[in-house]
């Protein structure tokens, strides 16, 4: 299986542009999506203060899984079961439920209302996902884990360690779901379970509940009795929580090691891979900044998909992703594609490459470099509104157009991030991508006049 990572936990999509990525996905290789919901999924009852006010309502979920079996992907929901759960620990109604009182990261396993919590999550998730044959419960970086007082008084009383406590939780997540969705299968990352021993993992028998998102530690996962691992990818999110644009040769590197992984695990049989997920971050943690959009990210996944679904990047590979994005031609090195693109967001691909690329060095030169405003128009002038006019006019006109042709491309970009995303996400991008360099020039634009 060659999962898609669609993090929602920013920058999440509207329906109507998954509609036309669906197609996309299926057609470069993929044949399935790994949904992280967080505060995106349509909660209800007391679990509704964890929704966003743009979540997704039921319809739209039911659409999402039309659109993914109409285009044969199978839906995978990812709910986080121990750590990155801040959307719902920073909530005060759920604050107490924390490991240490002060971080919002990660769960107390000793409180018997997380667990209860948990299961009600799962259960609105699942029951809305009736489709979908497989689960994943996140379990990864549960950060501080075994530094609440709770955690400290439970590994004394039963001599066990951090491994064994986070062992026991995720044995009880599982338990949960084997016996309420029989036959339901679970994913985990693995990044835990890298600490733990051998003895522990084959003691508590998780092998028969679940498949670890593996790293290379293969043959411990071998030797503990699974029998199945999978491979975590990336195609963005993973270079810098503020990046903007992916770097192709980077992401194409990881997946060409990870073919290697993969023809090098015959060695270990009875473990074999059974999928890959080709993960997309879109924020570090809930509380981080959005990374690389969706849109600006479908090249580097291209790439990615293609280079696994030919086992390699050959000159044909490059040549059905151009095909397929509609570009003429690749540049991995730059990370830049050449041509229109003809994929569904190509036109925010190349505006966030202009914003990339030009925005910041264009209005720097300008106001840096120009010595009649370093010289006339200085802050202390424009503060005391003191400035010869004849000194003012020979920087003025340039700065004006400059001004103009920067409002007029960004009143443009709005109008296509807000095609693709909620006014959230649009308002967050500008914030952090456009506004602190326009918003100079604006105010140099506004003292001229």
């Amino acid at each position: 299986m060659r999962l898609v990572h669609l993090d929602l936990k920013g920058a999440a999509p509207r329906v109507s542009y998954l509609e036309q990525v669906f197609p996309l996905l299926s057609q470069l290789g993929a044949n399935g999506i790994l949904i992280e919901y967080e505060d995106m999924f349509p909660f209800k009852g007391e679990l509704e203060i964890l929704k966003s006010p743009y979540a997704y309502s039921e319809e739209d979920i039911e659409r999402i899984q039309q659109l993914a079996e109409l285009h044969k992907l199978e839906v995978v929901p990812l709910v986080q079961t121990f750590g990155h759960v801040e959307f719902i620990l920073k909530h005060e109604k759920y604050q107490h439920l924390r490991e240490v009182e002060r971080f919002p990261n990660s769960f107390n396993p000793h409180v018997p209302e997380t667990l209860a919590l948990l299961k009600n999550i799962l259960s609105q998730v699942i029951e809305r996902h009736r489709r979908s044959t497989w689960i994943h419960i996140g379990a990864d970086e549960v950060f501080h884990l075994g530094e609440g007082m709770d955690s400290k008084n439970w590994m004394s009383r039963n001599k066990g360690d951090t491994g064994t406590m986070y062992l026991k939780h995720i044995k009880e997540v599982l338990g949960f779901i084997a016996t309420q969705y029989w036959g339901l299968r679970v994913l985990m990352w693995d990044d835990m379970l890298r600490k733990i021993s051998v003895g522990a993992l084959r003691a508590l028998s998780l092998v028969a509940c679940a498949c670890p998102v593996a790293e290379p530690f293969l043959a411990k996962y071998a030797e503990s009795g699974f029998e199945a691992v999978w491979f975590a990818s990336a195609f963005k999110g993973t270079t810098g929580p503020a990046q903007a644009w992916p770097p192709l040769s980077y992401h194409l590197k990881n997946h060409l090691s990870w073919l290697k992984v993969t023809q090098a695990l015959p060695r270990l049989a009875p473990l074999r891979c059974q999928g890959i997920v080709l993960t997309g971050w879109q924020r570090y943690d809930h509380y981080s900044v959005l990374c690389e959009l969706l849109p600006v990210g479908i090249p580097s996944l291209a790439v990615c998909l293609q280079t696994l679904v030919n086992g390699g990047f050959t000159e044909e590979t490059k040549r059905k992703v151009l095909e397929a994005l509609g570009f003429q031609s690749l540049q991995l090195e730059q990370s830049t594609c050449e041509g229109r693109g003809t994929f569904p967001g190509a036109e925010i691909y190349h505006m966030v490459e202009q914003v990339n690329g030009h925005l910041k060095e264009s209005i720097l030169k300008a106001l840096e470099e120009e010595s009649a405003i370093k010289g006339w128009f200085s802050p202390y002038h424009r503060k005391h509104q003191f400035g010869n006019p004849r000194n003012m006019e020979t920087f003025g006109s340039k700065v004006l157009k400059l001004h103009e042709d920067w409002e007029s491309f960004v009143r443009d970009l709005h109008g296509q991030l807000e095609r693709v995303y909620f006014p959230d996400t649009v308002e967050e991008w500008m914030e952090e991508n456009v506004n602190p360099y326009l918003d100079q020039l604006r105010d140099l634009v506004r003292d001229y006049q």
